[in-house]
């Protein structure tokens, strides 16, 4: 079967604004990073349904990355395919938020992170849909309904842990005020996203930003968490400055594949 990236290929050859590549590959590389993340979770969840719950997540993100590596190889042109982009760039030239690749701390720190991350996913999917690239608007289509069944479960897990014991909940709160500097990311609007949203080919990340802190602050309230005071911290994992913990993700990520490079399996 083809992936909505195959049947467009004609298409895509069309494309010479450099922005699209990249915008498409800021959307993987969240997905690939964050899916990195929660695999590391696979035999240490707290019981044994929430650790496959974690690794049906993961899996799920990391299609969402494959569907998103190839149309961007399809954009470019230039041979590289899904593996090329996850296994084979250097720690700049990946685009992900920084929020995502984070280490994990606690596994409530693990789930309010995984939230606030797939909260802004079920945004972007749902205005892709009306993307001017068809590839992308297909991809928008299939994501979202991914997308909503995470927010879901990792959503009954923060007000679980929220509104829990009183470790559980300074446990939340502390994961809170440290994750949340890094959420104002996502919503930061720069030379290539309105490069995409002006050719119509991506939401404007900042006309987001009201509808998630409003359905943000409905969750933490339930969950009795307070929201923390904003902040002039701005991270720059999506323009390719990372933390520290980023090099020792890919370290991991790609150490087989550069082991064995040209390998198949």
């Amino acid at each position: 079967m083809n992936t909505p990236a195959e049947t467009d290929q004609p298409a895509a050859a069309k494309v010479l604004d450099p922005h699209h590549v990249a915008w498409v590959l800021r959307v993987a590389d969240g997905s690939l990073v964050l899916s990195q993340r929660m695999t590391e979770w696979c035999g240490h969840g707290p019981v044994l349904e929430e650790d496959i719950a974690f690794s049906n997540i993961a899996l799920d993100l990391l299609g969402q990355a494959r569907l998103l590596y190839s149309h961007a190889g399809a954009l470019e042109g230039r041979g590289r395919d899904e593996d090329a982009f996850a296994y084979w760039r250097d720690e700049a030239e990946f685009r992900n938020p920084t929020l995502v690749e984070l280490p994990n701390g606690d596994f409530g720190q693990s789930v309010l992170r995984a939230w606030a991350y797939v909260s802004w996913q079920c945004l972007v999917w749902a205005r892709l849909e009306e993307s001017q690239d068809p590839a992308l608007a297909a991809i928008g289509a299939k994501s979202i309904k991914e997308s909503r069944y995470h927010q879901e479960h990792l959503g009954a897990w923060v007000v679980r842990l929220g509104d829990g014991t009183e470790e559980s909940h300074r446990r939340m709160q502390a994961a809170l005020d440290y994750l949340w500097p890094y959420t104002s990311e996502l919503f930061h609007l720069d030379a290539v996203d309105s490069a995409a949203m002006h050719a119509g080919i991506a939401p404007g990340l900042d006309t987001l930003s009201e509808t998630w802190a409003g359905y943000t602050s409905a969750l933490l309230q339930t969950a009795t968490l307070k929201t923390p005071a904003p902040t002039p911290f701005m991270a720059t994992g999506r323009q390719g400055r990372h933390s520290e913990a980023m090099g020792y993700l890919l370290n991991e990520l790609q150490s087989l594949a550069r082991a064995h490079p040209g390998a198949h399996w």
